[in-house]
């Protein structure tokens, strides 16, 4: 299902994992994954015929003067961005459609011949949180003892439907393989990329992994969009009384409960395409 090139030696080689689509809010995992792998070079892809279903995710034709130029197809890679302090190996693409047991437990091989020493997943979640509010971090671990000291965490028993980026973290985990799982709080009513979560999310993940990261177009990115939204928002009295109302609720920092994530969840799902900027 994949080709992998010879990397060289790594150096404990952390394995960071984003999918577009599901658990993707704000495209939070894609953005902070994409700047973490940087230019680094691709060392593996996946075939995209034994992934996705062309019928949803559609691959794009290009047509230069009425006569067919080219067929970009859905891609799913592993790219190698070598730092000073460590290796860092990320896996990005748009979520499969097919596939996904044989997948994971591909990709989980994979780590284990690379010598992947931990497994990081990233993503964003719909939550009730305003965007002129710091983003917040949910995390999960393969085990509670891996879980970062002064973690947020859910409580309780969370059952949710699956995404495709936690099912390759089980099976790495299945392999003996630590991890851990980074999930930025989007604003729900938020319909396009939130720059600011993919940001939070590298922040955490540099500090998690002892590594170091330009951060400084990213944070310009976000400090624009950020103004930006508040322009819009100054526009449309509706959105802003529930800003504002979001922003008292934010007083409350307590533990996160697994059936208030699983409501957030619920609610975004039922209200997307409606009171979206």
């Amino acid at each position: 299902m994949h080709d992998l090139s010879d990397p060289g030696p790594l150096r404990s080689p952390a394995f960071v994992v984003a999918f577009e689509g599901w658990v993707n809010a704000g495209s939070a995992g894609t953005i902070a994954a994409d700047n973490l792998a940087g230019e680094g070079p691709v060392i593996a892809r996946f075939d995209p015929d034994a992934l996705f279903d062309y019928r949803v995710n559609r691959p794009v034709v290009d047509f230069v003067e009425g006569a067919i130029d080219s067929v970009v197809w859905p891609v799913m890679q592993v790219r190698h961005h070598a730092l000073p302090e460590r290796d860092l190996l990320v896996l990005t693409g748009t979520e499969p459609n097919w596939n996904w047991q044989r997948f994971a437990a591909e990709v989980a091989e994979m780590e284990k011949h690379l010598g992947v020493t931990e497994h990081v997943s990233l993503g964003g979640i719909p939550w009730a949180a305003a965007h002129t509010r710091p983003v917040s971090i949910m995390t999960t671990a393969s085990s509670v003892d891996n879980l970062p000291e002064g973690s947020e965490r859910p409580q309780g028993v969370l059952r949710v439907p699956g995404a495709a980026v936690t099912v390759v973290e089980h099976a790495a985990v299945e392999a003996a393989i630590p991890s851990v799982g980074f999930w930025a709080r989007v604003p729900h009513y938020l319909g396009a990329s939130f720059s600011a979560a993919g940001l939070a999310l590298v922040e955490r993940v540099i500090a998690h992994l002892g590594i170091a990261s330009d951060l400084a177009e990213l944070a310009t990115a976000a400090a624009d969009q950020i103004a930006e939204l508040n322009t819009i928002v100054e526009g449309r009295p509706d959105v802003l009384a529930m800003v504002r109302q979001l922003e008292t609720d934010d007083d409350d920092n307590g533990v996160i409960s697994g059936e208030a994530l699983a409501a957030e969840i619920e609610r975004f799902l039922r209200n997307q395409g409606t009171d979206q900027v």
